[in-house]
């Protein structure tokens, strides 16, 4: 087994927290994930990563170390963001609201895995008015059972630490009494484009042209109408530091991490979008950096950072939608390939190949130049020195990432996840009825664009 410090990562979708924590250094040796088709990512891009596929409330810090095979070895860091709901406090105690019982099973999980230090990730609206109730009473609760917190807390911008989107998150980091505190990285670079930042004396960060400039268009290609990958006999150069990184075509360019074997003449990610003329015209006629006023689609700015790319509605809403930004040269909404892009996501790293799913997975995910940095500030507080793995990782079987709900159900032998929205004054018989109608969804989203 490797030496290199362990992580294990919480709530890990596809893998943003995973892929930033491996690049500083870490082995990302388990991974919980409740839904399966972001499971079965995750075990296509992170193979030697045990996945548990279930909730975290199900699984107890002795599940996780049988399932990542590490035996009594300390566990270095936890890490992951769970999702919180619990925003109408109506006067009781944040932490005993049941709809943030998952934020009690990562606390939870931290303590039965004895961890040395925890990363906490979540929403900047934790930090706003009322809500900062939740956020003390969490920390409260690492204060009861040993972990110290980096006080004050921080909220990052991705668009400081080399990611060409605006994405702030909560950052909420502590240690296990008796170990050092780490510190919170410091920015590296200004966004691009945004007037208000261009004194700060700090490099100026990627822009959206940096990150897509060398990416070919997808619509002159027939094989992305219908699949989401075509290889390419010729790739023009990366115009960009940023796109160079993002091709991995050089040896430092995988920072601590593994490098995969991958063929870099493989476009993913990218299937079309069937847009109409009427939608063309009106996102040809919208200004960069301007909101098309029909679809409130952001269209990307050049010169600028991307919006905030967001997951879009799940089945449990009744609805499918991945809202992605409108390029800023042609007139279509960017292609999944694109938002990773955008995200810090490498070329080599895919998403599952519907739109909806690939989409849903980026706006989900941590930026791993973020995750990266983050981790990094602990790793040195470790007194870590880093080094460049030898091993070289073969992905998984592309068949984990055309999967949808019910094939990934079974593929991990597990029952079809149901969120079903609890409707107060509800019948038994329209509760039933929208089971059925999310059973019936989940089976569309293979056909789903």
């Amino acid at each position: 087994m490797s030496q290199r410090p362990i992580g294990i990562d919480l709530f890990a979708g596809a893998g943003g927290l995973s892929l930033g924590f491996e690049q500083a250094g870490f082995d990302v040796v388990a991974a919980v994930e409740v839904d399966p088709v972001h499971a079965a990512v995750h075990k296509f891009n992170f193979p030697d990563c045990a996945v548990l596929p279930q909730s975290v409330a199900k699984l107890s810090g002795a599940d996780i170390r049988m399932a990542a095979g590490i035996g009594d070895r300390p566990v270095d860091v936890v890490f992951g963001g769970a999702p919180c709901q619990g925003f109408s406090l109506m006067g009781q105690r944040a932490l005993e609201d049941p709809r943030n019982a998952l934020v009690r099973e990562f606390v939870r999980i931290v303590d039965e895995l004895e961890a040395s230090y925890f990363v906490f990730e979540n929403v900047k609206g934790l930090t706003v008015g009322k809500h900062r109730l939740f956020l003390e009473e969490l920390i409260a609760a690492f204060d009861e059972l040993g972990y110290r917190v980096l006080l004050p807390w921080k909220v990052l911008n991705a668009s400081f630490f080399g990611v060409p989107q605006n994405r702030e998150r909560l950052i909420l980091m502590g240690a296990r009494q008796g170990l050092p505190l780490p510190e919170y990285p410091e920015p590296i670079t200004r966004p691009a484009g945004v007037a208000k930042f261009a004194a700060l004396e700090l490099p100026e960060g990627p822009s959206c042209h940096d990150a897509l400039s060398d990416l070919p268009d997808p619509e002159a290609f027939d094989a992305l109408v219908k699949g989401d990958n075509t290889l390419l006999s010729r790739w023009q150069k990366p115009k960009s530091a940023y796109a160079q990184e993002m091709r991995c075509l050089e040896n430092d360019v995988w920072h601590y991490g593994y490098p995969r074997q991958w063929n870099p003449k493989l476009l993913t990610s990218s299937i079309r979008s069937n847009h109409s003329d009427i939608s063309r015209r009106r996102f040809a006629e919208t200004p960069p950096g301007q909101i098309e006023p029909i679809s409130r689609f952001f269209k990307l700015s050049p010169n600028g950072v991307a919006n905030t790319l967001r997951a879009g509605t799940d089945s449990a809403r009744g609805a499918f939608t991945s809202p992605r930004p409108i390029h800023y040269e042609q007139s279509r909404c960017i292609t999944v390939r694109e938002m990773a892009r955008l995200h810090g996501f490498p070329d080599w790293f895919r998403l599952q190949h519907t739109k909806w799913h690939g989409a849903r997975q980026i706006g989900n995910a941590v930026p791993p130049p973020l995750a990266r940095h983050v981790a990094a500030s602990l790793i040195k507080v470790m007194d870590v020195k880093p080094k460049q793995p030898q091993k070289i990782l073969a992905l998984g079987d592309p068949m984990l990432l055309e999967l949808d709900m019910s094939q990934a159900a079974r593929y991990w032998e597990i029952e079809v996840p149901i969120r079903c929205r609890d409707r107060k004054g509800g019948t038994p018989k329209r509760k039933q009825q929208e089971i059925e109608n999310l059973r019936l969804a989940q089976l569309m989203e293979s056909v789903h664009e």
